[in-house]
């Protein structure tokens, strides 16, 4: 159980964070910066649900669904498995919830027309901030692939695989709220020449 007493420790007020294993990092340091961008994914998430809670509520509980496995992600990439005892099993994104999202994003793509065109973010604010969103979680995922690529660092590939499916259910969310993809903005190649 987390319990939070004390918002400030000033433990960061040297440019440096805590790592579930106790380790010190700097707070721009390519794991922090990959966290981090999870919980901006997450806030740009609860942003968009501002507008899906009431109009659509079977994506919302997708949504719901989602923030609480991106602070699961978060835990993950908190914590790396650098083959040291922790004294405790640390959180994991594990197949299951890749599974379970891809499960979501079949039943939501069931619905809409296949594209002709690139889609442009917009058409309401629905689906204009779960393309925000869409796009932060993407940044994620660069961040983590790029951290994953260094040799002394370990990034569950799980995490990726779920990161990855995370903007694929953003995009087809936000068109999905765009009635169906009816209301989506399409991109024009060179329309503006």
């Amino acid at each position: 159980m987390v319990k939070l007493n004390k918002i400030y420790t000033r433990t960061g007020d040297d440019g440096t964070t805590g790592l579930g294993t106790g380790a010190r990092r700097l707070k721009s340091d390519l794991r922090v910066e990959a966290y981090g961008t999870v919980d901006e994914a997450n806030a740009a998430i609860g942003l968009a649900r501002l507008h899906t809670a009431a109009s659509h509520p079977a994506i919302d509980a997708m949504l719901a669904r989602i923030q609480n496995d991106l602070f699961d992600l978060g835990a993950d990439l908190a914590t790396p498995d650098d083959g040291k005892p922790l004294g405790y099993e640390p959180l994991r994104i594990v197949a299951s919830q890749v599974t379970r999202i891809e499960a979501d994003i079949d039943a939501v793509n069931a619905n809409l027309k296949p594209l002709r065109s690139f889609v442009l973010p917009g058409g309401s604010p629905a689906s204009a901030t779960l393309h925000l969103a869409r796009t932060v979680a993407r940044r994620a995922e660069r961040l983590m692939v790029a951290l994953a690529q260094n040799p002394a660092e370990h990034v569950n590939p799980e995490g990726i695989r779920y990161i990855n499916r995370v903007s694929d259910f953003l995009f087809v969310a936000a068109r999905a709220v765009n009635d169906n993809g009816n209301a989506d903005v399409l991109w024009v190649p060179g329309k503006n020449r």
